[in-house]
């Protein structure tokens, strides 16, 4: 009797087991911001898209294809020319993510390594277009046109292939070797013309002062000349009072002078 209650429950645990995997493999989840398709092996890939949480299939003959429908970054490093033929290396920075309605058709047509298969190459095409429209020097004075430009015609270009680019950014952009040093070079060039520019103008400016100091100096001498022509020697008799009352007065304030009368007597006139 034993026997037959251990067998009736090793076949219940038994068909329970099945069941449980039965029902395990007949369920699938859908994380958060990501999106399925339905493979069916009878049907092919089903045109609707399963959204967020756990939903049924049929076991073998269904298969679900996850896709994470978020906004995901890329980097994609592009060697191009410019329209005055100088190399140009740029890195891209993408913000793409699927179009959800399109999944089934970007399974069908691409595979879920559409970002791998789609990107590099509608990058590199959109950006050769678009550089060789600008000349090396307006790759770096107009670089947010060029970041417009490019980032409307590859999103117009990757929604052909249903995907949805939420931002296209130029992150690198330098030149080759050759032309760096040009632009260096250049760069040394006008400052020494602008340092030759600014002694030439000082030069010119402490010429005109020099003329302007002579031709001061010149209408003083001429003016002192019409001065003693006009009152003769009075006036440099007077500067003459002047400076020695002036030395005079300097003198007397000042120690261990001694005052002599002019003349030599004085020293007859002395008591012996």
């Amino acid at each position: 009797m034993a026997a037959k209650v251990f067998e009736s429950i090793g076949k219940l645990g038994l068909a329970l087991a099945v069941a449980g995997g039965v029902v395990n493999s007949a369920l699938y989840n859908v994380d958060a911001g990501h999106r399925a398709v339905i493979f069916d092996r009878f049907r092919g890939v089903q045109d609707v898209v399963v959204g967020e949480g756990t939903h049924f299939l049929i076991p073998w003959v269904q298969k679900p294809i996850i896709f994470d429908c978020r906004s995901r970054p890329r980097n994609v490093p592009v060697i191009t020319g410019s329209k005055d033929l100088q190399n140009v290396n740029i890195t891209l920075r993408i913000l793409f993510r699927p179009v959800t309605a399109q999944l089934p058709r970007i399974f069908t047509s691409i595979g879920e390594d559409y970002d791998e298969r789609v990107l590099p190459s509608i990058t590199t095409e959109i950006l050769k277009s678009v550089v060789a429209r600008f000349d090396a020097g307006e790759l770096i004075t107009q670089r947010e046109l060029v970041s417009r430009q490019v980032s409307e015609d590859l999103t117009e270009r990757a929604a052909t292939f249903g995907l949805i680019l939420d931002d296209v950014s130029l992150t690198h952009l330098t030149f080759g070797k050759e032309f760096t040093e040009a632009v260096e070079m250049k760069q040394v060039a006008q400052q020494e013309a602008e340092r030759a520019r600014f002694i030439v103008e000082k030069a010119e400016q402490q010429k005109k002062a020099a003329v302007i100091s002579a031709e001061g100096d010149s209408k003083a001498a001429e003016l002192i000349a019409n001065s003693l022509a006009t009152a003769g020697d009075g006036l440099i008799e007077l500067r003459k009072l002047e400076a020695a009352e002036d030395i005079a007065y300097q003198l007397s304030r000042s120690r261990n002078i001694t005052y002599l009368p002019s003349g030599q007597s004085v020293l007859l006139q002395l008591p012996q």
